[in-house]
This record gives C-alpha cells, sequence and structure tokens, in this order.
C-alpha cells in the first residue's frame, strides 16, 4: 500500500475481471477482509421505477394487427 492508501491489483486480475484504468470499485469492509467490487454502469433500477415512461399518442395495437405487421416485416425481409 502507498502513502496515499493506493493498492496495485495484479494485471491477472484486473484481466479476469475487465478491470482496465478507470474502472470505478467499491470497497467493503467485511468479517473476512476487504471486498472490491466494480460499481454498477447503470443504477439498479425496478420495473415500477420505468413502468409507464413510454408513452404513445397512438393507440395500441390488437393482437391481430400486431402479427400482421409482423408478416408484413417478414415478406419484405425474405424479398431482399
Amino acid at each position: 500500500m502507498s502513502t496515499k492508501g493506493q493498492v496495485i491489483l495484479p494485471k491477472a486480475i484486473r484481466d479476469q475481471r475487465y478491470w482496465s484504468a478507470g474502472t470505478k470499485l467499491i470497497v467493503e469492509d467485511t468479517p473476512d477482509g476487504v471486498l472490491l467490487k466494480s460499481m454498477p454502469v447503470f443504477a439498479t433500477t425496478s420495473i415500477e421505477d420505468v413502468f409507464g415512461r413510454l408513452h404513445s399518442s397512438k393507440p395500441a395495437l390488437s393482437v391481430d394487427d400486431m402479427n400482421a405487421v409482423i408478416a408484413e416485416e417478414a415478406k419484405r425481409r425474405a424479398r431482399d
């Protein structure tokens, strides 16, 4: 450990974990020692947090309408 409290992790561990320079780590004190985990890129969310966020001004399609659109696209792709 350096005088600034910095610790050098062996390259093999950094490579195994895909930790490159600039990776943010979470440091947890556990009864067995210190645990390092990479910080999630995105905040943890639940379905309740995001449900209903995307609104459309158009009315919802029926299952039959959706199936018709899918069939049309499948025919178009088959021609291409």
